[in-house]
């Protein structure tokens, strides 16, 4: 969230408060105290997660504290995890694939890297997949094993995070 506050003491008080009183859990603040908006503000970009259902009442609050919000991003996709597809990836529609994940509803493939050396031989495919909870992410990989299964690629998972090099 981008926030606009008056050069004033406690202003930061007034936008954070909020995001505490609705359970919003602060992951980072970060204040740009020397820069000013055109509006001669300064701006502060905070991190938070929150329940779906707060987020409106924590914004309603913010901006009943006098404080500008001038940009909401939100990430509903908070679980990810990283897996490796080996086989004929292209030969057997690596976009079948990709639906097949998606169409849970609640996870996505959100990055894809694609290796093929020759297109007789054996390409390989690192994915990032994010879902909106364990559970979905669970989901997530029965149906990629499921669908991987089917077109007789090799399903290597998971890939942990500290385990990639880029």
């Amino acid at each position: 969230m981008d926030i606009e506050l008056k050069d004033t003491p406690g202003q930061l008080l007034l936008a954070l408060q909020p995001i505490s009183e609705m359970g919003g859990n602060i992951q980072s603040v970060v204040h740009c105290h020397d820069k000013r908006t055109p509006r001669g503000t300064v701006p502060i970009h905070v991190v938070f997660e929150v329940a779906k259902e707060g987020l409106m009442e924590i914004i309603r609050r913010i901006k009943a504290n006098g404080v500008i919000v001038a940009r909401v991003d939100e990430r509903r996709l908070h679980e990810q995890t990283f897996v490796m597809l080996i086989g004929h990836i292209v030969h057997t529609d690596i976009s079948e694939t990709i639906d097949a994940v998606d169409s849970t509803g609640h996870s996505e493939i959100v990055d894809l890297t694609l290796s093929m050396p020759d297109v007789k031989r054996v390409s390989s495919a690192f994915m990032v997949i994010a879902a909106d909870s364990e559970d979905s992410l669970a989901l997530a990989l029965n149906v990629l094993r499921a669908t991987a299964e089917d077109k007789g690629l090799l399903v290597i998972e998971p890939i942990k995070d500290d385990a990639i090099w880029m």
